[in-house]
């Protein structure tokens, strides 16, 4: 006659160290591993340990930065002023008054170099512009607006 009252085993192992197989290590699932990794590499016998003179293998190294990255996307003054027409037509950009307004980010772009001259006025708003760019767009008589400022 089977006993239906009865505990089940696992609840009756509940406190025992190892659950009637002995040593702590003697039933993990894996086999009997010694380690994981190179677990080990330092002790005994010299075999393993000229492979790890190579590289550094123990420890953390460096720093992780913890500031975002900024993808930063350049465009030339030259290429703005060679397309403005084309972004004029297609919405990315106002002519009002012989002033161009651009926005950089509707073009794809987040940074303004200034390779190239610049005969037009531009209002240019972009988050981040070379000092030769600024100066450009300036002595053409237009303006950079919405700079973030770089700790340098």
């Amino acid at each position: 006659m089977m006993a239906f009252n009865r505990r089940k085993k696992n609840t009756r192992q509940r406190g025992s160290k190892t659950h009637g197989w002995g040593a702590k290590k003697k039933h993990r699932g894996k086999g009997h591993q010694g380690g994981a990794g190179m677990a080990g590499s330092g002790k005994r016998a010299d075999s393993k340990k000229p492979s790890l003179w190579k590289e550094r293998y123990f420890g953390k190294f460096g720093f992780v930065s913890k500031t975002p990255k900024v993808k930063i996307n350049p465009v030339n003054i030259s290429y703005i002023e060679e397309h403005i027409n084309k972004f004029v037509l297609e919405g990315l950009a106002k002519k009002e008054n012989n002033v161009y307004s651009v926005e950089l980010k509707k073009l794809g772009f987040n940074k303004l170099l200034g390779d190239g001259g610049v005969s037009m006025k531009f209002k240019i708003t972009t988050p981040y512009a070379s000092k030769t760019a600024v100066e450009k767009v300036k002595e053409a008589g237009g303006e950079v607006t919405g700079l973030i400022e770089v700790k340098e």
